[in-house]
């Protein structure tokens, strides 16, 4: 077990941030047989929700859990209140593959326990801190200023003809499959969703380099890429385990953390309305519940 206090959970969760700031149904009416036998024949949906924080929504109104910098109106409670779902939601941010199956800090079991033969449902946002791209992000943020117009994050991580965030993405592959492994294994009759990432910069791949964006414009572009990689193999991780992908990219694009606000659904390093750097406000949570309930809608067996 990781000891972990909560204060380093939360400098954790919250590393971009950091950097940036050190460098600069209605029922039928009660009391009729046809009322009677349809309450007790309906079937409330078990969701157990796992991931890290961009499941967890650190700092987007209201937190219910400071240790796991948990919100009420992140994605999987708003996807457990559309469905009238019991939800047992266990997300965490900070969380990698390896705290599914160990307890990610003190008082915080490992998130596979949460699981059990009456699951129902499961969804799970996972792989982004295995990659260590917040890391990644913080690096990029201190090498801007030596090369704003240029690429040299890229250059770092890239530069030797070796992509080691490509490389990384790689290896965190097998680490997804073995949590599937996992969820099937405890869950064996849930329906299990892998949740990818929303779209964090421009898919056009122009940059807004800023103070709040400390980022270089040539390096938006290979970033972009980066997180399409993560997608594309979380996507890839799910058909081979016997799970569905939802695609939150898709639905954000023209909302990634260079928009103004109002029209922004990811914040920038330094946030104007609550939420991470670089993760989903309220709005942009919201966004990843509609496309989680336009796949379960869609395919499936419904519950």
């Amino acid at each position: 077990m990781r000891n972990l206090s909560p204060t380093s959970r939360a400098k954790r969760a919250l590393t971009v941030g950091a950097v940036l700031f050190s460098a600069g149904a209605a029922l039928a009416p009660a009391g009729t047989a046809a009322a009677s036998t349809a309450t007790a024949s309906r079937h409330q949906v078990d969701y157990v929700a796992l991931g890290d924080s961009y499941a967890s929504a650190p700092v987007v109104p209201t937190q219910v859990d400071a240790t796991c910098l948990r919100s009420s109106q992140n994605y999987p409670s708003l996807v457990a209140q559309s469905r009238s779902a019991t939800l047992t939601d266990v997300s965490c941010a900070g969380a990698t593959t390896e705290d599914m199956t160990a307890s990610q800090t003190e008082g915080v079991a490992p998130q596979l326990d949460a699981l059990g033969h009456g699951t129902d449902l499961v969804t799970v946002t996972i792989g982004g801190n295995d990659i260590g791209f917040s890391t990644v992000l913080g690096t990029c943020a201190h090498l801007t200023s030596g090369d704003p117009a240029g690429t040299p994050c890229q250059t770092y991580f890239a530069g030797t003809g070796t992509d080691q965030i490509t490389g990384a993405i790689a290896q965190t592959g097998p680490k997804v499959a073995q949590v599937l492994r996992g969820i099937h294994q405890r869950a064996p009759h849930a329906r299990v969703v892998v949740v990818g990432y929303p779209d964090l910069f421009p898919d056009d791949g122009v940059g807004c380099t800023s103070k709040t964006v400390p980022l270089a414009m040539g390096d938006f572009a290979w970033l972009r890429d980066k997180e399409k990689e993560l997608n594309a193999m979380l996507a890839r991780e799910a058909r081979h385990g016997g799970a569905q992908y939802v695609n939150t990219y898709a639905p954000t694009v023209g909302h990634d953390l260079c928009k103004p606000t109002g029209e922004r659904w990811i914040e920038t390093f330094a946030p104007e309305t609550p939420a991470a750097p670089v993760h989903p406000n309220a709005t942009g949570e919201s966004a990843m519940a509609t496309a989680v309930e336009s796949v379960l809608a869609r395919h499936g067996r419904q519950h």
